[in-house]
């Protein structure tokens, strides 16, 4: 499913992603592996045991790109040109191996570019809930999108 070009997007637009994806060991192990993080809360079950979690932790930066990829099918697979930033970026519950989590994204702000006339920016709250309601992961997404061709 192609994502939306700069024309179809208004502010307080509103997604729910699906598929959900549940976190598996494999994806935080290759992951952590893949991006040289060796934090032993991500790696260490005894490490983790002894930590205030009680296991091990996913490492957050997954969870940030899979918020990103499981909502460029709805926002912007076709229409993007780049992403522009990452911001306020905040993980206020931990993920753990077997969480599901579910990508939500809402348009906050959408505007002109100046520069390309062609394109314009949008900007995206996503948001991570795992199974139990809890949000694992907000950020804010902003993007330049082609307009729809005329």
């Amino acid at each position: 499913m192609p994502g939306r070009f700069f024309d179809e997007w208004q502010v307080g637009d509103r997604i729910t992603h699906q598929p959900s994806r549940t976190v598996t060991e494999t994806d935080n192990l290759l992951f952590s592996a893949m991006t040289h993080n060796m934090q032993p809360l991500h790696l260490d079950a005894e490490t983790a045991k002894a930590s205030e979690f009680g296991q091990i932790l996913v490492n957050s930066t997954f969870t940030f790109s899979l918020a990103v990829g499981l909502s460029i099918a709805d926002t912007t697979v076709g229409t993007l040109v780049a992403n522009l930033g990452f911001d306020k970026v905040v993980t206020p519950k931990p993920t753990f191996i077997g969480d599901t989590l579910t990508c939500s994204t809402e348009v906050v702000e959408t505007r002109e570019s100046k520069s390309r006339p062609q394109q314009g920016i949008v900007v995206f709250r996503h948001e991570l809930t795992n199974q139990r309601g809890e949000v694992a992961l907000s950020m804010l997404r902003t993007t330049l999108l082609r307009r729809k061709p005329a």
